[in-house]
């Protein structure tokens, strides 16, 4: 964790676990795929917090004399506004993109660049090299990118700490982000500045028709901002056996400075200026191209990697990128723990055309919503059209803190769209019969309540429990979980002992399921009858799982009798 810098004397603890624990999926409540001001490239990143995401993702660009934000970072603040608490990030973007690296950290003696430090965010966006202000600002400094700063060199102790700037800050101002050290160059030290800050680099790697990320670097990353790129000259041993420091290694220690990062390569600017918002183009959604979501859905196509509850795509439409959306649905459906919310059409367009598109995919593992919505972006505080899939996470996020994720998020309790000011076109009950008979999710306008959902099916076309939203994020939720006990069972033996130990988690489990309205009832089996000797030689575990889940009351008669005088009612 970042530590507070000494200026004046006091004491500072770092702790540094070099414990190795096996790596864990990365878990998340939501996915997210789509085009972002900074950060990693094509890496999936866990955030848990709006500010967070902001710190490592940005929120606005400036094309031409506009300034903008991508549809990922609106639905990023719509999710965690309505109490997501965890959402998983790839960015991706148009050419090739590199870090930035840092100017030259001096030594004392012979004025040798000690270090190098290099950014975690990728693209043009990290570089403020150039031009320094009278007052200490960067001329090219800004919110998005970063500068070092070398504070309390100690020759004694062979220590110096490190703080990284925000990039826009000033001399009489600065704006401190992390604060690391005492720091050493010594690499037998726990504060060696490697294991402290981090040097783990990430690469898209490809075996065949499989994509993974093969990790460099022997250092866990800590900071938020940066790695350790290379270290040029190292202590070892600083200090001597009576605790003084050896006099060839105290020129090596850094001089207090501070400095800029830059060579870093990658634009974010798209060739043709304004396509966002309602604007985004049909083959090239926010200057991306399509296929540059291909590599990000491989990655996450890793449950052992990665695993989340649903993920969109917004900016990308069954109507002009079937092939990407077709291969994420395959992606949810044979992992079988994961929801795709999409978009079906561009905006501006005709009933008739939602409903065809329909057609375009039929699985349980897809929803889509209509028509767009119009909201305030949270970082320019205008009025703009997005894709429904951009609100919809914020929609599941409420459902799930008001209620489970085995309820409907849609009506007048749970699938109220706050943060819309208006929809598209005010759907009549005509229009909504339309689309929900196209398996089209229609988000209507109501005087009293707003803009709502008003529809939970999935667009698989055969009627069955699986055509609704919350019957397939009941199972998603249920198989997550035994399929996580199942794990643990993996090479233990096959006896009545182990499959009691499944019976004993997994039938209290669904207990609660059941009495929290998800289900109306289940049983577990696991026992001899389905593990007979012949399973049992074939090394398999079998258990069935039967359940019956919870209907929605989507369609609601009344029925008003008129009486005449006179009646009385017993």
């Amino acid at each position: 964790m970042p530590e507070e810098v000494l200026i004046s004397p006091g004491v500072v603890a770092i702790e540094n676990d070099q414990s190795f624990v096996t790596q864990q999926p990365v878990q998340a409540g939501a996915a997210i795929i789509g085009p972002t001001v900074k950060g990693p490239v094509n890496i999936p990143t866990l955030v848990t917090t709006y500010s967070e995401y902001v710190n490592k993702f940005g929120t606005t660009f400036l094309s031409g004399s506009n300034t903008y934000s991508y549809f990922t970072s609106i639905s990023a603040y719509n999710y965690f506004k309505n109490g997501g608490t965890s959402l998983l990030v790839t960015r991706v973007v148009s050419g090739s993109f590199t870090p930035a690296s840092s100017s030259a950290i001096y030594d004392s003696g012979s004025l040798n660049n000690v270090f190098v430090l290099e950014t975690l965010s990728e693209g043009k966006m990290m570089n403020n090299t150039g031009t320094l202000n009278p007052d200490g600002t960067l001329f090219s400094g800004s919110a998005d990118n970063v500068r070092w700063q070398i504070v309390s060199p100690n020759t004694a102790s062979g220590t110096f700490n490190l703080v990284i700037r925000r990039g826009d800050d000033s001399t009489n101002s600065p704006t401190v982000l992390e604060s690391w050290g005492p720091l050493s160059l010594d690499p037998f030290s726990s504060n060696y500045i490697e294991k402290v800050i981090g040097n783990q680099v990430e690469n898209i790697a490809q075996d065949g028709s499989d994509y993974y990320l093969q990790l460099t670097g022997s250092y866990t990353n800590n900071s938020t901002y940066v790695r350790v790129k290379q270290v040029n000259i190292t202590t070892p041993n600083y200090l001597d056996n009576s605790g003084n420091p050896k006099p060839q290694y105290t020129a090596s220690i850094p001089l207090a400075a501070s400095g800029t990062f830059g060579a870093a390569l990658g634009d974010i600017l798209p060739a043709t200026v304004g396509e966002y918002y309602e604007n985004a183009g049909s083959t090239v959604s926010q200057g991306i191209p399509a296929s540059e979501y291909n590599v990000p859905i491989y990655l996450l196509s890793n449950k052992d990697a990665y695993r989340f509850n649903f993920i969109s795509t917004p900016g990308l439409t069954l109507q002009n990128h079937s092939s990407q959306l077709t291969l994420l649905n395959s992606v949810c459906q044979d992992n079988g723990n994961s929801l795709l919310v999409l978009d079906l059409v561009i905006y501006g367009q005709n009933l008739s055309t939602v409903a065809g598109q329909s057609t375009g995919l039929d699985s349980s593992y897809s929803t889509t919503y209509w028509p767009w919505l119009q909201t305030v972006d949270p970082s320019t505080g205008q009025k703009v059209w997005v894709p429904a899939s951009t609100m919809i996470p914020g929609v599941y996020a409420f459902n799930d803190n008001a209620a489970e994720p085995w309820y409907a998020p849609a009506g007048t309790n749970r699938g109220v769209i706050s943060n819309a000011t208006m929809a598209e076109r005010y759907l009549t009950q005509t229009n909504r019969d339309t689309l929900y008979e196209a398996n089209v999710n229609p988000i209507a306008t109501f005087p009293n309540t707003g803009v709502t959902v008003f529809g939970q099916k999935t667009l698989q076309k055969k009627a069955s429990a699986l055509d609704r939203v919350n019957v397939r994020r009941l199972l998603i939720e249920l198989k997550n979980y035994i399929t996580q006990v199942a794990d643990t069972l993996v090479f233990e033996q096959n006896t009545t002992a182990t499959r009691n130990n499944f019976l004993l988690q997994v039938n209290p489990y669904l207990s609660s399921v059941q009495q929290r309205q998800g289900l109306y009832s289940f049983r577990v089996v696991m026992d001899e009858t389905n593990n007979t000797p012949t399973v049992i030689d074939n090394n398999q575990l079998v258990g069935a799982i039967y359940l019956q889940p919870t209907k929605t009351a989507e369609f609601i008669y009344l029925t008003f009798n008129v009486l005449p005088s006179g009646v009385v009612f017993g």
